[in-house]
């Protein structure tokens, strides 16, 4: 992000306020930044995925639904194969590579159009507070 247009300082008990006016976001910035943020979204999402299915393992629930699912169908074989880890934690990583990919594109995207509509708009101003200042 780049900010251009400053306008004054207010100085109050050692702290220095400035409002500045956002004019242009890098599209390649935004890329990279928001990749990152989707990698570690995807990184909760995956160890979430194996800490919940390690808990409802541990409580059982996987076994009930399995006998829940083998008195209704009247089949005695194993009713809730889908439910594997392994299974999960696959669809798990193929959402989470969807949500890293449009992540990324749709920032990219809302940067280029903020950039186009900063003409009309101004941009978005920011008050920006250092108390190290004096």
């Amino acid at each position: 992000m780049s900010a251009v247009d400053e306008s004054s300082a207010v100085a109050i008990d050692s702290v220095e306020t400035r409002k500045v006016r956002i004019t242009r976001l890098d599209p390649w910035s935004v890329a990279k930044s928001s990749f990152m943020l989707g990698v570690t979204i995807a990184g909760v999402i995956i160890v979430a995925t194996i800490v919940l299915w390690l808990l409802l393992s541990a409580a059982g629930v996987f076994e009930a639904v399995s006998g829940l699912f083998q008195s209704v169908s009247g089949n005695r074989d194993s009713g809730v194969s889908f439910l594997s880890l392994g299974r999960l934690v696959g669809l798990s990583m193929v959402i989470s590579a969807i949500e890293i990919v449009l992540l990324s594109v749709l920032s990219v995207i809302f940067a280029v159009l903020y950039n186009l509509s900063v003409g009309f708009t101004g941009g978005i101003e920011v008050s920006v507070t250092d108390s190290a200042a004096k």
